[in-house]
């Protein structure tokens, strides 16, 4: 099933608003998932860091989403998927206090055939930046639809 990729692949999709990151939101996802390092949690501990201040754990940037318009601009998942894997590539810390936009972009689609037959798949790179206009992320969500 041929599809024109020439409408997205090329296209890059923002954010309509950035995302506040503070200590409340990094103790909660930390709370979340059992993590209790004194560099997300502790004000005194992470300021005698390394990192001079409250920062973010590594896992904390799988909490934000693509843009929400990608999928709808490619037919096979104008209505959704399922998620298929997620990989992360950390650039900078995410420190309380910053401000990150996620720009969202078609990395790549491909198809598979297994035993219940042929699936599509689109991997969304979104790369967050904060306040700075630092990239602090590289976040590859992959995407599969039955045919």
């Amino acid at each position: 099933m041929a599809e024109d990729k020439s409408n997205f692949m090329s296209r890059s999709f923002e954010a309509v608003e950035s995302f506040l990151v503070t200590a409340e939101r990094i103790a909660s996802f930390c709370a979340s998932v059992g993590d209790v390092n004194p560099l997300y949690l502790d004000a005194a501990a992470a300021t005698a860091g390394p990192y001079g201040g409250i920062i973010a754990p590594p896992a904390f940037v799988a909490s934000f989403r693509y843009v929400d318009n990608v999928l709808e601009q490619i037919p096979a998942f104008s209505h959704g998927g399922l998620m298929a894997g997620i990989d992360i590539e950390l650039d900078a810390p995410i420190r309380a206090g910053d401000s990150i936009r996620v720009s969202s972009r078609v990395k790549e689609t491909y198809e598979k055939t297994g035993r219940t037959g042929t699936m599509k798949f689109v991997v969304i790179r979104s790369t967050l930046t904060n306040q700075k206009g630092e990239v602090v992320a590289h976040v590859d969500h992959r995407m599969m639809n039955r045919v």
